[in-house]
């Protein structure tokens, strides 16, 4: 009896300390994306022209990174916090935690190096080597261009400082494990030509994450079984709204929408009247940035487009927005 409570004592000694050594493992030595890149970005007027339309529209870095006017539809960002952070996410949205995106100002990363941006932006990796919740969608930024990322980094310099002290985000557990598991590294796709619309779609809908938001989004995992086939739940002043089955599904998506149709479901948001709607309570109201897309060009629409029709068509009935009881 004794030599068995030895062996059972023994075992679980061993089990505790694989279990020890894999935790000091995960919290230590992960992340592990590498480096931050030696590199200067140019600050060309191209460069930074483009690093705005990406970072301010395709992107839509602004989205998050800016206070929202809540009272108008899509909640459009208040111009005059571009960049400063803040904003909320967190288990009322269905997140495993509390996270809070950051300042991006120069008050906020102007101490960071080019390369420690880069990082950031494509893997999820702070300055410090910490990871970053994937609230923002750097697996998505991770295939830009490394000219794209360089554009983007470009134009964040040329923002307006702005000072606004940020929390610390943090992670439940288990969470706060896992997440050092999650940055990887970057995997950069080429720009392709603007004339090869589909390639061009399928690069600018990459990066511009449509992923995350049309992908029903549950106990902290996406459900790839309705990938784009929407779903997913946002809470809004007034009840839940649902992102829209963007498949090519004729019933339930849009396959039935042609190239104009969809890219005037975009450009009509140029329109201030529309733009600026105010929400009234219990009226539908959506966290899908249409103020900044509609500043996509009707090319980048297009090819966006292009390729989202050849996309798998799946049938999944989303019922757009529920008021409160």
């Amino acid at each position: 009896m004794k030599k068995l409570l030895k062996i059972l004592g023994i075992l679980v000694f061993s089990i505790l300390l694989i279990i020890l050594i894999v935790v000091s493992y995960i919290k230590i030595a992960l992340p592990n994306v590498g480096p931050a890149p030696q590199i200067t970005v140019q600050k060309s007027e191209a460069s930074i022209e483009r690093g705005a339309y990406l970072a301010k529209s395709v992107m839509s870095c602004m989205d998050c990174h800016s206070k929202r006017n809540m009272s108008q539809f899509s909640m459009p960002m208040v111009v005059s916090t571009m960049g400063q952070g803040g904003e909320r996410f967190d288990q009322s949205l269905g997140f495993p935690g509390i996270y809070y995106s950051a300042n991006i100002t120069p008050s906020g990363i102007g101490g960071w190096t080019d390369g420690e941006i880069y990082r950031a932006i494509t893997t999820g990796v702070r300055k410090n080597g910490k990871p970053i919740f994937p609230v923002m969608p750097y697996h998505a930024y991770g295939y830009a261009d490394p000219q794209d990322v360089q554009s983007v980094i470009a134009f964040l310099r040329t923002l307006t400082p702005i000072e606004n002290a940020v929390p610390e985000s943090s992670s439940d557990f288990p969470m706060n494990f896992i997440l050092n598991t999650v940055p990887v590294k970057a995997m950069p796709m080429k720009i392709p030509p603007i004339a090869d619309s589909l390639a061009s779609g399928q690069y600018l809908f990459t990066i511009a994450s449509c992923h995350d938001c049309h992908t029903p989004f549950e106990k902290g995992k996406f459900n790839e079984t309705l990938a784009l086939a929407g779903g997913r739940n946002f809470p809004v002043e007034g009840g839940t709204v649902s992102s829209a089955n963007i498949t090519p599904d004729r019933e339930t998506g849009i396959g039935t929408w042609t190239r104009e149709i969809f890219i005037g479901r975009f450009s009509s948001y140029r329109d201030s009247v529309i733009a600026h709607r105010v929400v009234h309570p219990g009226e539908l109201q959506t966290y899908m940035p249409w103020t900044l897309y509609a500043h996509m060009t009707d090319a980048d629409l297009g090819n966006i487009y292009a390729y989202m029709q050849t996309l798998a068509p799946i049938k999944h009935a989303v019922v757009k927005f529920r008021a409160k009881s």
